[in-house]
């Protein structure tokens, strides 16, 4: 197991911001920033002219559509006055391992998240965004000027967390498949998965209204959500399609890999299977010491490690980078 021992005092603590339901907006302003820096990181590889087109692109699927959450992205792309804000608001390319499961004591739900992304900067750069929604508060993990929501806990409701589901083998190669699941995307008049999660979080009243609507609304990619509850019973992984649904009941695990019967897919980052079987076996504790956290669930992407129990309204959290902790562990009770 990889030792996890910077000295704490080199490592700077995750910002905790309380916002009202515009946090995207709120979390820029108050660390705009950290916003350009990871812009910098993320967009480094692509030259102006071309995340401008990407830029077009997105914004015009959004327009579309007319995806809700579109005046707040031009408002924030507008701030930042760069490209790659439209882009960067609907592309995801991730890897993620998530586990739901009682808590030891079997007396509530808990979720053990670990997030990967090949941008670097994401764990360093991490903030804990505390949401006063319609349905009460919730705290998610994000960054500035984010509009979605990947990984959150509303206390005395749920806990849930969002994977990147395999692509679809369309034609048989890598970069042609990616381009026709792209193409595909373009006809979808639905909300991207990290928006539907946000919607969840701003409104589900509890567990059984978080689930139906992960179960049945249509979303304009395949996505693995996991959800936990307040009740050791209430765990949950949906698998889904555009329009379509897989539900496992209990305690699970979700990688980057369809569990699905006949659902057939390439599986995201490396060692989906492996990840998922090691997930199976950590035990889901809630205290700020991630020593269980080993390879491969621990790779190169890691960026944000996660456990969080809605019924008790706490989670521990913690920003990885170069498989090492970048920020100090957050306990937080909401």
């Amino acid at each position: 197991m990889l030792s996890h021992t910077p000295a704490s005092a080199q490592l700077e603590p995750i910002s905790v911001l309380d916002t009202g339901p515009s946090f995207p907006m709120e979390t820029l302003i108050a660390h705009e920033a950290r916003a350009h820096a990871l812009l910098d990181q993320a967009t480094n590889p692509l030259p102006s002219a071309a995340l401008r087109q990407l830029d077009k692109v997105s914004r015009r699927w959004l327009a579309k559509w007319k995806n809700a959450h579109l005046p707040e992205i031009d408002a924030i792309a507008a701030r930042l006055a760069r490209p790659g804000a439209y882009f960067l608001s609907v592309n995801y390319e991730w890897a993620c391992t998530c586990r739901v499961a009682p808590s030891p004591t079997r007396n509530s739900a808990r979720l053990v998240r670990v997030l990967d992304w090949r941008t670097p900067g994401l764990g360093r750069h991490v903030i804990a965004a505390r949401v006063q929604g319609p349905r009460g508060r919730f705290v998610t993990l994000t960054w500035p000027g984010y509009t979605g929501v990947l990984t959150g806990m509303a206390p005395g409701r749920f806990s849930a967390a969002l994977n990147q589901a395999p692509m679809r083998k369309a034609v048989g190669f890598y970069a042609l498949d990616w381009a026709v699941s792209r193409r595909r995307v373009w006809t979808m008049p639905h909300p991207t998965p990290a928006h539907l999660l946000r919607s969840v979080f701003e409104n589900a009243a509890n567990y059984s209204d978080a689930r139906d609507r992960l179960t049945r609304e249509p979303i304009s990619t395949p996505a693995i959500f996991s959800l936990a509850g307040i009740k050791a019973s209430e765990t949950i992984v949906i698998e889904r399609t555009e329009t379509d649904a897989r539900v496992h009941v209990g305690p699970n695990v979700a990688a980057n890999h369809w569990e699905a019967p006949g659902w057939r897919g390439r599986s995201r980052g490396n060692q989906s299977a492996e990840r998922a079987s090691m997930m199976h076996r950590i035990i889901p504790e809630l205290i700020p010491d991630f020593s269980w956290l080993a390879p491969p669930i621990l790779n190169p992407t890691t960026r944000i490690v996660m456990v969080s129990d809605a019924s008790e309204g706490r989670l521990v959290a913690q920003g990885f980078e170069e498989m090492r902790p970048a920020t100090q562990a957050l306990d937080l009770t909401v």
